[in-house]
């Protein structure tokens, strides 16, 4: 892997025999030219291999693969180098990562990939470092501390990009008051070579550069919003056009959510939600698209996003498409940043549409005072789950969903407080919002959605049982892939979206799936474990199995590993409380508790145990568990100093006291 290089990365696009980067080309199509795995064969995959990640958190990373060898990342940002012809091991780099800290970040301790170049696999750590390895031996070469101050929860859950020699990234943090910025380094040395921040510092010091000076126009400045960060944090896409020498980046929302808390007069808040475009030698801040301006509802920019070539009224168009959370599709001129179209691939209820210039046409509703169900929810209608771009069929395959969401404003809000009933007060977040303080009426799901970008109008959907699905994955064979929720791996025909094959997965899939040749075969490889934010505290399958990446190719006669159900023991009960504890207990389990474990019964857990179905004997003794407890190794908090024996007697009350009000409810 010595080889690869841009040039490396760019002369691939014409046979897609490696899979070089994370999104396979520059362009992050996600559409591979490989042709023999197709509609008329594609019954006859079977497996070749599977290799076990040993990990029980969320597997969020498409594997790279150069000249027969899978770079793979998995939770804790642990990478193994794998031989793709056998599945045996080469090596693993595991960069110890405090496990204990897993509560520094809102969303799981997920790592999206990993880029090579070089000789050199970079891996970008949860707790804020960026690797060198040896692509070879896994050997560490440098290791650079990307994060600006260690005040506040940083974190990188994302992919590092690498191009003419730089290596790119961004990271996490908007929910706890971080401010959020991009950095490039040198690949050989690790030094900085420059970095752009998203949104304006204090304006009372120097500005960065203009942009930053142009964007603080856009804040109120009587909150004071760069105490709290502002958010804008770019913690997954970044894209590079090779031939406009530009770096793309999807900016994340703000800190806190509610604008009227973060910038009281108004204003849109540059560069939150933001597609910008950056000089990819400087970093210079080129243009910028804002496709949520003044975010209030965690419509973060950050999903991934396409480079592509296409036809629009009868003239050729240099666009980026993209789908990001708050459920428009867009299409952007990529040369200078202008907008094209925009039209909803889910139903949305804060926003109408776009006018002629790209700013959308907002339900006032969406911004009052009383409690609102947002359509799309915070788990966006897209999240960072990749879609794929098949230039033969003209057709984006895209994940949609809505997870049911309703916000009601914070009456009173203090950052960093840890409020009882401040959703995440206790560890860490912030938002302005009570979440769910209302039950929410909208529905629940999860598609797969075959988008036209030209006409702007869905052309096929496959309906899922559950939201947060795969990645896709199309190829020239005119096949879609995806894993899905409910533990399964599918082919679609791409043209039609008729199911070709499917074959169980033993856990729910979260990433997006590869293929490549080796030897004359096409392979086709996805790694799978259940996880993710939404897959914290909610599953759709009864397997519980660890991380693993299985590879397929025709006729392959290999055997799946065994499956294993979850072990779940019934609803809670025979846990001593005093009544008069419960609500209380029901505040406090919303500051400590809820963003892990869900609702005490209510739904099955994820890959997170929830509270109402564990044996009583974890909820009578709780008090050992929360402070300083067993499972800090596996990413628990620990909760001294932040809680009190008579909170925890109270949050021991609203567990069972919600289990036997479930159990009176169903008997």
């Amino acid at each position: 892997m010595s080889k690869v290089d841009s040039s490396f990365i760019k002369a691939n696009e014409a046979t897609s025999k490696d899979w070089p980067s994370i999104g396979l080309d520059y362009a992050e199509t996600r559409f591979s030219k490989l042709n023999q795995i197709n509609p008329d064969n594609v019954k006859d995959l079977g497996l070749i291999w599977s290799y076990d990640l040993e990990s029980s958190r969320g597997v969020e990373a498409t594997p790279v693969v150069v000249d027969g060898v899978m770079y793979q990342s998995a939770p804790w940002s642990v990478v193994h180098a794998i031989d793709a012809r056998t599945g045996n091991r080469l090596w693993s780099f595991d960069p110890g990562v405090d496990r204990s800290k897993a509560d520094k970040g809102c969303c799981d301790v997920v790592n999206r990939g990993v880029a090579v170049y070089r000789g050199k696999v970079f891996v970008a750590a949860y707790d804020g470092r960026l690797i060198a390895l040896n692509g070879a031996t896994g050997a560490k070469i440098w290791e650079k501390d990307t994060l600006i101050d260690h005040e506040h929860s940083y974190t990188i859950t994302g992919a590092p990009r690498a191009f003419n020699g730089k290596v790119v990234i961004g990271q996490g943090g908007a929910e706890y008051g971080a401010r959020g910025y991009v950095t490039a380094y040198d690949t050989e040395t690790g030094n900085q070579l420059w970095r752009w921040f998203t949104v304006p510092g204090d304006p009372s010091k120097p500005f960065e550069d203009a942009s930053m000076e142009a964007a603080a126009k856009t804040w109120d400045p009587s909150s004071k919003y760069w105490i709290n960060g502002g958010g804008g944090t770019p913690w997954d896409t970044i894209t590079f056009d090779p031939d406009l020498n530009m770096v793309y980046i999807g900016t994340g929302n703000g800190s806190p959510w509610n604008r009227k808390i973060r910038s009281p007069s108004g204003g849109d808040n540059l560069y939150l939600a933001s597609l910008v475009a950056l000089n990819a030698d400087t970093g210079k801040y080129i243009w910028h698209y804002q496709e949520t301006p003044g975010d209030h509802w965690d419509y973060t920019s950050t999903q991934p996003m396409i480079l592509a070539d296409i036809t629009i009224d009868g003239a050729p168009r240099k666009v980026i498409l993209h789908a990001p959370k708050n459920g428009f599709f867009f299409v952007i001129d990529r040369t200078n940043g202008k907008f094209i179209s925009a039209k909803n691939f889910v139903d949305v209820n804060w926003a109408t549409g776009y006018d002629a210039n790209g700013r959308p046409i907002e339900v006032p509703a969406a911004r009052g005072d009383e409690p609102y169900d947002s359509v799309p929810g915070a788990y966006g209608a897209h999240n960072w789950h990749p879609m794929s771009f098949n230039p033969q069929t003209g057709l984006v395959y895209l994940p949609a969903q809505n997870v049911p969401l309703n916000l009601t404003p914070e009456r009173s809000f203090a950052q960093n407080a840890a409020t009882p009933g401040k959703f995440g007060g206790m560890t860490g977040w912030n938002l302005g919002f009570v979440l769910d303080g209302t039950r929410p009426k909208a529905p629940a799901f999860g598609r797969l959605l075959a988008w036209d970008p030209v006409h702007q109008r869905e052309i096929w959907r496959v309906e899922h049982v559950s939201p947060w699905n795969g990645g896709t994955l199309s190829t020239a064979g005119n096949l879609v892939f995806q894993g899905t929720a409910d533990g399964r791996f599918v082919a679609y025909d791409a043209v039609k979206g008729t199911k070709l094959w499917e074959t169980p997965t033993g856990t729910g899939v979260v990433a997006a799936a590869a293929t490549y040749m080796i030897d004359n075969v096409q392979y086709v490889s996805i790694a799978v474990g259940w996880g993710g934010t939404f897959g914290l505290g909610t599953r759709a399958t009864e397997f519980q199995n660890s991380g693993r990446v299985y590879t397929f190719a025709l006729n392959g006669t290999a055997k799946m590993p065994g499956f294993v159900k979850y072990q779940s023991v019934g609803l809670l009960q025979g846990v001593k409380y005093n009544p008069k504890d419960v609500e209380e207990g029901s505040a406090l389990y919303v500051a400590a508790c809820a963003a892990c474990h869900g609702v005490p019964g209510v739904g099955r857990g994820g890959n997170i145990r929830n509270l109402g179905y564990v044996p009583a004997e974890v909820i009578a003794n709780l008090k050992d568990i929360v402070f300083n407890g067993p499972f800090r190794d596996e990413g628990m908090p620990d909760f001294t100093g932040k809680l009190r024996e008579e909170d925890v007697a109270k949050i021991q009350a609203f567990i069972q006291g919600t289990a036997d009000d479930i159990r009176s409810k169903t008997k």
